[in-house]
């Protein structure tokens, strides 16, 4: 599996026959400089966690150019076939729903925050419920991508139902967990393989860096990887 980071929480994941392009904020920001083009390359899934600008991105462009897959919650995939998506090549879920993407699944969970698209003309479009996702690949490889949200209990009933491997998790503070309670979700309620923060060192008002998460995750067992903007690993 590749994982590549590109800011706030925008990932393309790389697994099989798959290329899933999550949450892709690429244009106009001053940490990626490589516009969308070459990270929607071969793009076959394009996932949404919720409805805010810093989330939904690129994602309309990449869809029309693709021809990839949109799997979000309803509101949002319906949004977008009115913006001009296809409205063959959606496939919408909501909280607790698993569906099938072709070559892995994702389940749609629970995440404490808010969605909506600012037009920006004063008007926000209410998108539904923000969720995480949970992806689960035929060869028993699973990623869990919180979205944007706080610690909750629940995390522990997702962690047994789905036993994620890999952790993607916002620890920018503000409008997220902190580093530090984002430390004490993993490490209370996951036994992630690999974790990887996000939400951070993006917009002025957000933490500016990963230290405070990696020094809560000192002690355990989970890797943590801080990868630059564009930067590929391979777990």
């Amino acid at each position: 599996m590749k994982i590549t980071w590109y800011g706030q929480s925008a990932f393309r994941i790389e697994h099989g026959k798959a290329v899933i392009l999550i949450d892709p904020f690429l244009s106009d920001v001053p940490w990626w400089t490589g516009g969308w083009e070459k990270p929607a390359q071969g793009v076959t899934h394009v996932l949404l966690t919720h409805g805010h600008n810093d989330h939904v991105g690129d994602a309309l462009k990449i869809l029309k150019k693709t021809g990839a897959q949109l799997v979000a919650n309803f509101e949002i995939c319906m949004w977008l076939v009115g913006q001009g998506h296809d409205g063959s090549r959606i496939n919408p879920g909501n909280t607790g729903g698993t569906v099938d993407c072709g070559g892995f699944t994702t389940t749609f969970v629970r995440a404490d925050h808010s969605s909506s698209f600012n037009t920006g003309d004063g008007k926000n479009v209410y998108l539904g419920n923000p969720l995480g996702l949970v992806l689960h690949f035929p060869d028993g490889e699973s990623v869990y991508h919180m979205g944007d949200t706080d610690i909750f209990s629940d995390m522990a009933l997702i962690n047994e139902l789905h036993q994620p491997k890999v952790g993607i998790v916002p620890i920018g503070d503000r409008f997220t967990m902190g580093g530090a309670v984002a430390a004490l979700a993993c490490r209370r309620y996951f036994n992630f393989e690999t974790v990887l923060p996000c939400h951070y060192a993006s917009f002025p008002m957000l933490d500016q860096s990963a230290e405070k998460f990696v020094e809560g995750m000192q002690g355990g067992d989970t890797r943590v990887l801080t990868p630059k903007p564009g930067e590929v690993v391979t777990l």
